[in-house]
């Protein structure tokens, strides 16, 4: 029962989208504008930077919130349980992702993982995503490509946690960034599409090469 109410919290946390939120005090359904998709990234670019950095704000934040402090929620008549605390950092951190991409209070219409992901990844080892991030943004300024360089981080995340091994205070960690980097791929698979057809957005003005116009 205690794993129970801490992943409907940790869910429904999740569940609540940044862009919809900040959307909504600004009159827009993000969701109805460029990509059509509810994260960071069609938000920077329907809305601009500031309407961006909040969204990823609030994604990021609910990430590390579910896995560092409702996975620690004291529960009273649960005392007894025998739930390992390292599981439940992971599958409180889970259930903010499927909230982030699943979100029960927007039709299960969401983003695509990262920022929540982002959090939590962020609650257990704070080296790991933040060299994860540099590669990202690496990639950005030389592709242009915010997708691309969301999906290598995802996969570097898995170098990192086995770099920073020793510690890192949770021995489910490592496996479990393989799980979420095979999720963010799959929700990042229409952006491969685009990839492969040449119909992808680029930021070029993120770009360190670009074409002069």
């Amino acid at each position: 029962m205690e794993l129970l109410i801490k992943l409907i919290l940790s869910y429904l946390l999740g569940s609540t989208s940044g862009s919809m939120l900040l959307g909504k005090l600004n009159g827009v359904d993000i969701r109805n504008l460029g990509s059509g998709n509810a994260g960071g990234t069609n938000a920077f670019r329907t809305q601009g930077p500031a309407f961006g950095a909040g969204v990823l704000f609030i994604d990021i934040l609910k990430g590390f919130l579910s896995a560092k402090y409702i996975s620690s929620i004291s529960l009273p008549i649960f005392s007894s349980s025998i739930i390992d605390h390292d599981i439940l950092i992971i599958l409180c951190g889970v259930a903010a992702v499927l909230g982030h991409v699943y979100p029960i209070y927007h039709g299960f219409r969401g983003g695509k993982g990262a920022g929540a992901a982002i959090g939590m990844v962020f609650a257990i080892s704070w080296p790991t995503i933040t060299l994860a991030i540099l590669l990202w943004v690496i990639i950005l300024l030389f592709t242009g490509y915010v997708g691309l360089g969301t999906m290598l981080g995802s996969i570097s995340v898995i170098y990192f946690a086995h770099y920073f091994k020793e510690s890192i205070n949770n021995p489910y960690f490592l496996p479990f960034t393989v799980i979420l980097c095979i999720f963010i791929i799959y929700t990042h698979w229409s952006n491969i599409k685009r990839m492969l057809d040449g119909s992808e957005n680029r930021f070029e003005k993120a770009m360190i090469f670009r074409r002069n116009s």
